[in-house]
């Protein structure tokens, strides 16, 4: 039985905990290869199961040479049923225990497809991508962040989530600790934290993680962490002086890419953002800030193509688009600034939601923020903003009024303000954008008016 998994380029020397469950990799080893036996050729949808139980069947299904999909449960039946179709993969029930004979099996090179994952759902329906293995062992060269065999990593969300499933092996090609979470809890990571010494996060779980440890001084005492390992947006400048403010000496590092173009930028020590392919900004038309543009990237690490009805439809070659607006600094530097999408026309100016997210962010009181258009007959649409917070202690209107006075422009002011408890979220924890503004347009928002 070869120790080789493809996908990690080499042997597997890391170990997995799940709950109470501790496999080594001589543990881990059969119940992959046993699950490899089990599987039909082709493409495999993997449904159900823990993230121990699914991380085995991925690594499973790269061992045997499938091309995997793992189906995200928060789906719902259009989104699960139009995903499916489109990757025209065999389901495979990701809960039933591994019981094939243990043996070698055919991976197939590594520029051969083996995993299939799918957009985030953030601005629109999930679309199946088609990814080669080598694509992603160029993305663990090029994620300079060391990791010791020593290290426990901690994976808090699922592993639909290509950005969990890159944490996770990435943490086990380097030979650490992977500790899996099967879903996302603040409290769950704080106490899983006394023991691991690195953590993947988006912003949003960054700040909820800080707030069980200001809260709780015994769990903030016993936090391990070392790194704080941050995709999926922006961190705000303020939530990075609050990381370095409850846990001094944690590292913050940043990364930018996206499910197609993979790794794209890293920040580490609060520097620069630092590309780690070639860039290139192409002026917009209407572009509201000056040297800025449209971000394009050309990348080894890219996507194949994405997949409709069963068929690839190939990525073009040579430079792509990435959907972000940027600044290329004369350095080299990167300075993201936003999706293009995510830009709202509003009285004949065009307002950037995240740089409106980024000031409301540091308002008292406030957990989080989604800045989205509600449409308006006379300005085509009101910068609403819609603000998470603790039902407890709301934030006063006029306290976030007088914030944005200060710190925005008057026609990038939100006209309409609402809170809520809790933000639609992608199975990633990035603010559903598509849902909200749906759910604007409809009037079924769970939301309320300040006071």
């Amino acid at each position: 039985m070869t120790g080789v998994l493809p996908v990690l380029g080499g042997p597997l020397t890391g170990r997995v905990t799940h709950g109470r469950t501790a496999l080594t990799a001589a543990e881990l080893l059969p119940l992959v290869h046993g699950a490899a036996a089990a599987l039909p050729t082709g493409r495999v949808a993997l449904d159900g199961g823990g993230a121990l139980a699914r991380l085995v069947w991925f690594l499973a299904a790269d061992l045997r040479g499938c091309p995997a999909l793992l189906v995200e449960e928060s789906w719902t039946p259009r989104e699960r049923d139009a995903v499916l179709a489109d990757a025209a993969a065999t389901p495979v029930d990701a809960s039933a225990a591994p019981t094939g004979p243990v043996g070698d099996r055919s991976t197939g090179g590594a520029d051969e497809p083996f995993y299939l994952p799918t957009t985030s759902g953030s601005t629109g329906r999930p679309r199946v991508l088609q990814r080669s293995r080598r694509s992603w062992q160029r993305s663990f060269a090029l994620f300079d962040v060391p990791l010791e065999p020593a290290d426990e990593v901690l994976v808090p969300g699922p592993l639909s989530s290509s950005l969990f499933l890159f944490g996770a092996l990435h943490g086990l090609r380097a030979g650490a600790g992977v500790r899996l979470l099967d879903r996302w809890s603040a409290v769950a990571a704080a106490r899983e934290a006394r023991t691991a010494t690195v953590v993947h996060l988006v912003p949003a779980m960054l700040a909820a993680l800080l707030a069980v440890l200001e809260r709780d001084p015994v769990l903030r005492a016993g936090c391990a962490l070392r790194a704080v390992i941050c995709g999926g947006a922006r961190v705000d400048p303020a939530l990075a002086d609050r990381l370095a403010e409850v846990l001094p000496g944690c590292e913050l590092v940043e990364y930018y890419g996206s499910a197609e173009q993979s790794l794209i930028a890293l920040r580490r020590g609060g520097g620069a953002l630092r590309p780690v392919v070639p860039v290139a900004v192409e002026p917009a038309d209407g572009e509201p800030v000056a040297g800025a543009g449209e971000l394009h990237v050309r990348s080894e690490l890219a996507f194949d193509g994405h997949l409709e009805d069963g068929v690839l439809v190939e990525a073009r070659p040579g430079w792509m688009p990435v959907g972000d607006r940027a600044i290329q600094h004369p350095d080299g530097s990167l300075e993201v600034l936003g999706r293009a999408a995510t830009t709202i026309s509003s009285g004949a100016r065009l307002v950037s939601a995240e740089e409106v997210e980024a000031v409301l962010r540091t308002g008292g009181g406030v957990a989080d923020v989604l800045v989205a258009p509600t449409p308006h007959p006379r300005f085509g649409a009101l910068v609403t903003a819609l603000v998470e917070v603790d039902p407890g202690r709301p934030p006063a209107l006029g306290e976030l009024r007088a914030l944005a006075r200060r710190e925005l422009a008057p026609g990038k002011r939100p006209r309409r303000w609402l809170l809520t408890t809790a933000l639609p979220r992608t199975p990633a924890g990035k603010p559903a954008r598509a849902l909200v503004a749906e759910r604007l347009r409809a009037g079924t928002l769970d939301a309320w008016e300040p006071a």
